[in-house]
Parts: C-alpha cells; structure tokens; sequence
C-alpha cells in the first residue's frame, strides 16, 4: 500500500470498499468482513486503515500463569505492538466474547498504542473511558463496560476471530463505524481504480434521484444504465 492509496482509504467509507472490492472481483460474493452491530468510539473519526497486529485476551477469570509469566506475556505484547510497519491497527479478539467482561481499551492502552504510531483498534472486545480516550485514535468494539476485570494477554501475533472475521498478522484492514474488512492482497494493486469505478457508477443512480422531479421513467432509465456497468 503506497501512501497515495493509504490516503484514498482514508476517504471514504468501509462499506465503499467492500463494494469496490466486489467491483475488483468482477463478481459478488466477497465475505472477509465483520458480521453483526459494532461499537465505535467515534462515530464519525473517519476510517482506521493499517497493517493487523493482532493478540488475544481473556478477562472473566484471572490467568492460570505465574505472575512471572503474566508480566513477560505482557511486555511480548506491547513489544510486538511497538514494532512493525506502519500504519498498523490492534486486533484483538477478546476469548470471552460474547460475554466479554473486562475492557483492556480505555485511556492508558489507547494512549500507550497511539504513542507506538498505530491507527487505532478493531475488538470484539469492552472498551471504557470514553469521554477520555484521544482523537484520531478510534477503537471499534463489541461493548461498553466499566471494570477491567482480569484481563490478561493471552497470546500474541497468532491469528484471530473478531465478528467472525478471520485476521493474521499483516493483514491489511479497513475499519469504522460499520465494521471491518481484510483487503485481499491480490486486489491492493487495483484497489484505486475500483474504488473510482464504484463511485462513479454510483452517480448514475444519485445524480438522476437528486434532481427535480425525479420519477419511476427516470429511475427505470438510471437503473438500467446502472446495471449495465455494475459488478
């Protein structure tokens, strides 16, 4: 991903690019996205696009490791998150989901990760503190609580499930306010041209809804020239 793509990814929604995915595909039928509601921070902070770093937690009972172990756990963790190219998203899928207890994301984590560089956090985890957590720092999650509970690091950089999207390490992810999806490597390249197509396409049926006296002869003319160029 080169910095004029990154950018363009930076603009538009994550609806837009599972479309434009599909448009690059030349067919329907793309599924690497989340499923179900999230949460989001902030709702209109714009889209979080990066690399995965991606880890594991568990909050709802305390770690079976020896304190030792929890703490080494815990520096491989924030090591792993620090290094890396940039820009980078967390991934974290949180193993007591749906019933996920302890929120590892409030002030200091969001803090501490935007510090490392990163671009924010996809969790189908808890989050907290939300009249504290930084700007430009959004954390797309499961729930909302109050404690941490026990939560720990229960694995790092091995691949995750979060809303039933499947993510490893690398991956590259776009995320916001509807969801996340993993951009397929083999449609980086094309990625631009795709999203340029969709969007102009899309105009078809905006520009005709958009003017005066708009009617059912007008749409049935827009939507044929619509499916005409449509994937």
């Amino acid at each position: 991903m080169d910095k004029k793509l990154f950018e363009l990814l930076k603009s538009v929604d994550t609806p837009t690019v599972c479309n434009a995915i599909e448009v690059a595909e030349g067919k329907r039928g793309f599924s690497q996205y989340t499923q179900g509601t999230v949460l989001c921070s902030d709702p209109e902070g714009g889209a979080v696009v990066g690399y995965a770093k991606t880890a594991q937690i568990a909050a709802r009972e305390p770690s079976t490791n020896s304190p030792e172990q929890v703490k080494a756990m815990r520096m491989d963790y924030y090591r792993y998150m620090a290094e890396g190219p940039l820009p980078s998203v967390v991934v974290i899928e949180d193993l007591d989901y749906p019933h996920a207890v302890g929120a590892f994301w409030g002030e200091i984590n969001t803090n501490v990760h935007k510090g490392f560089g990163m671009s924010g956090v996809l969790t189908n985890g808890v989050m907290r503190d939300l009249g504290d957590l930084p700007d430009n720092f959004p954390v797309i999650a499961g729930s909302v609580g109050p404690s941490h509970a026990f939560v720990h690091v229960e694995s790092v950089g091995d691949p995750v499930s979060v809303f039933g999207l499947q993510v490893s390490d690398g991956d590259l992810i776009h995320a916001d306010r509807h969801g996340a999806v993993v951009i397929p490597p083999n449609i980086i390249p094309i990625l631009s041209d795709a999203i340029s197509t969709l969007l102009r396409n899309e105009q078809i049926i905006l520009k005709a809804a958009k003017q005066e006296g708009f009617n059912f002869e007008q749409f049935e003319t827009a939507w044929a020239e619509f499916e005409r160029v449509r994937t």
